[in-house]
């Protein structure tokens, strides 16, 4: 290929890699696979590495990483990167409106988007190129960040806008970006980054732009302040025509009521916007106006900013239990005293694990700082040493394993992080958390025995529980335990597992200290698994036959992201489970124990039936036992203690006419 030929193939290159660039890093939008933009990317680069003169300042290659800087330029911004007034309440939007009214007479729009929470940076372009990239900084002088900015992949390197043009936005990272960082510095074993935020800003402010390169950073433009143009809406509509991302939340109102209205409607879908956000930005749409309206101190008459309620807030923590994953893992919780955060009810922290514990030293007793970036589990920030209790000590991580698991062994894998049970491997686990899952006091699934589950879950068609309801009858039936007609009655019956009662699903999920009975009792006070998982120990406690170990161990597993995953995982699947009102039941109150054989039914099926009937069935006799039901052989020492306490014993006869056969 010659010199010629070669610069029509760069052009022609250069065209298909931004056009993907920007249908990928703008419009979330995908018009080829990664795998064929990096070949073109790969054409690209060969291509201007024989022919050197070729290269532009535009090319996509040239947004990689140059030598580390030994310092930032400062830069003075020529119009001042203004931060605007907080307002907290609709009356203090009315009162900003009334005030500025009192000055240019009724407002005729407003313009509004959401405040995204992240670094403040200046985009200046010169006749279509990227210059020069500049921080907020004080507002009048900021930073040269231009080599770390080029990295990010949604900046235009060149737009097709000629003279002076000067863009304003946020540097941000996602949500789920953040969370995927985070998980890899913990399994790294190092500190996970405290909020995207922090995270983004520090990225830029890095001398060695190869670490910004290397975090997925998102530029999200807000201002247009050259050319500038008669409103900002009018900014806006010319930021995305010269293929700018905004956060697609701007709207223009007439009336302040509707604008208003668009708190409320944010407030609410705040969680669900794919970047962290503490606001909503409010603006006179009229930029005559805005401007004629002046600005005071640091902060523009003609805006103002609502900030949403704060996602970090001050609690105690009560206990710290430790939950065990499916794989084995053990990962501390913290228990706190329930708090609002950005409007939701936080009672748990994750502690990720033991160096965690270590690092922020933190104590049963201790008063902390929780915050929650996004749909993040909640986390402690710091602890406030200064109200920490006199009598307080460290936390014994080793001790507690040994306190709360007394019959488990645990090691910590050289090079890992976490302790893990000794001696036990994910898919063991796994298979035990099967097979009690399909057994009988659970949801009786027929087919999934042990030997059943084993040949599932080595042959990788089960490797989670809700894995079982993505089964295909034609994919079991080429496992050597079974044939066709095996494997779709296996299918049947998982798939009929689907609605059990929800004491039965209760049972099924295997949580440490909680039996069948246990279940029964959660079931009658919490209609809904999601009741369940939000319940405080305060609630639980009150339940009879729930002592603190029985609390601390359903805590720790609704704290778990592995058990809340699986949760939803298995609903989405639809699983089902089915509540029963029990306050009509015939033998609601009463109290049951059943002792030796019995040979119309298995103990545990009469009990379940009992159970069904609103009955509490128990292991041992008490005061307050309703009757004894005594089979073949039964037990000396249980009809003993009935007779000294008086109390009826019943034969198995009685129990079928108490049960209705």
């Amino acid at each position: 290929m010659n010199k010629a030929e070669a610069e029509q193939r760069i052009l022609k290159l250069r065209e298909l890699i931004n056009d993907y660039r920007y249908h990928y890093h703008v419009l979330d939008e995908s018009i080829m696979s990664e795998a064929a933009a990096d070949s073109l990317k790969h054409e690209l680069s060969m291509l201007e590495k024989q022919y050197p003169e070729l290269i532009t300042p535009d090319s996509p290659t040239q947004r990689v990483a140059g030598k580390p800087l030994d310092k930032f330029e400062k830069v003075t911004h020529k119009d001042r990167m203004i931060s605007l007034a907080d307002v907290f309440s609709p009356d203090e939007v009315r009162e900003w409106v009334a005030s500025n009214e009192k000055l240019v007479g009724k407002i005729a729009q407003y313009f509004t988007d959401i405040k995204m929470d992240g670094l403040a940076c200046a985009l200046h372009y010169e006749d279509g190129l990227l210059q020069r990239a500049v921080t907020r900084g004080d507002g009048m002088v900021g930073e040269d960040v231009t080599m770390n900015v080029r990295t990010i992949e949604n900046v235009p390197l060149k737009i097709d806008e000629p003279g002076h043009v000067e863009v304003r936005g946020e540097i941000v990272i996602f949500k789920k970006d953040f969370e995927l960082l985070n998980q890899k510095q913990v399994k790294s074993g190092e500190k996970p980054f405290a909020n995207p935020r922090n995270l983004a800003a520090g990225s830029i402010r890095q001398l060695d732009p190869s670490i910004a390169a290397a975090r997925k950073l998102r530029f999200m433009a807000y201002d247009l302040v050259q050319p500038n143009l008669p409103k900002h809406s009018d900014a806006y509509a010319k930021l995305r025509e010269l293929g700018f991302r905004t956060s697609g939340e701007d709207r223009v109102f007439d009336y302040i009521d509707n604008v208003l209205q668009e708190i409320t409607r944010l407030e609410g879908y705040r969680q669900g916007l794919p970047f962290n956000t503490d606001g909503m930005v409010i603006k006179i749409n009229d930029r005559a106006v805005y401007q004629k309206l002046g600005i005071v101190g640091k902060t523009p008459r003609g805006a103002v900013a609502f900030k949403f309620p704060a996602e970090e807030a001050t609690t105690k923590v009560r206990d710290i239990v430790i939950s065990i994953g499916r794989t084995g893992a053990a990962t501390p919780v913290a228990i706190l005293d329930p708090v609002q955060i950005a409007g939701s009810t936080v009672r748990h922290a994750s502690l990720h694990n033991a160096d965690e514990i270590a690092r922020l030293d933190v104590r049963i007793g201790d008063t902390v700082i929780i915050y929650k970036a996004g749909d993040i589990i909640p986390q402690i920030k710091e602890v406030l040493l200064s109200l920490r209790p006199e009598n307080s000590s460290p936390f014994d991580y080793l001790i507690a394993l040994k306190t709360q698991y007394p019959d488990l062994d645990f090691e910590r894998p050289e090079g890992e992080v976490v302790y893990r049970v000794k001696g036990e491997n994910s898919d063991l686990i796994l298979k035990r958390a099967i097979e009690y899952y399909a057994s009988k006091p659970a949801l009786g699934i027929e087919g999934l025995g042990e030997k059943n589950v084993a040949a599932l879950v080595d042959s990788g068609l089960v490797k989670s529980l809700p894995d079982l309801y993505r089964l295909k009858s034609n994919r079991v039936a080429q496992l050597e335990r079974f044939g066709a007609l095996s494997a779709q009655n296996l299918v049947q019956s998982i798939q009929d597992s689907k609605h059990p009662t929800l004491t039965k699903f209760i049972t099924a999920l295997g949580i440490r200290h909680v039996g069948a009975q246990t279940a029964a009792t959660l079931a009658s006070n919490f209609s809904t698994i999601d009741q369940l998982a939000d319940a405080t120990e305060e609630q639980l406690l009150k339940l009879p036959d729930i002592g603190q170990t029985v609390a601390e161990a359903i805590l720790a597993y609704f704290a778990d992201e592995d058990n809340l995953e699986m949760l939803a995982e298995l609903k989405s699947l639809g699983v089902e489970p089915e509540f029963i009102d029990q306050s009509s039941l015939p033998l609601v109150g009463k109290s049951y124990i059943i002792t030796g054989t019995l040979d119309s039914m298995g103990r545990e099926v009469a009990e379940d039936k009992l159970r069904a009937l609103g009955a509490t069935v128990t292991g041992s006799v008490t005061k307050t036992t309703t009757a004894l039901i005594a089979g073949a052989k039964p037990g000396r020492g249980k009809t003993d203690k009935a007779a000294k306490l008086g109390i009826p014993i019943i034969d198995e006869s009685e129990l079928l006419q108490l049960i209705g056969e």
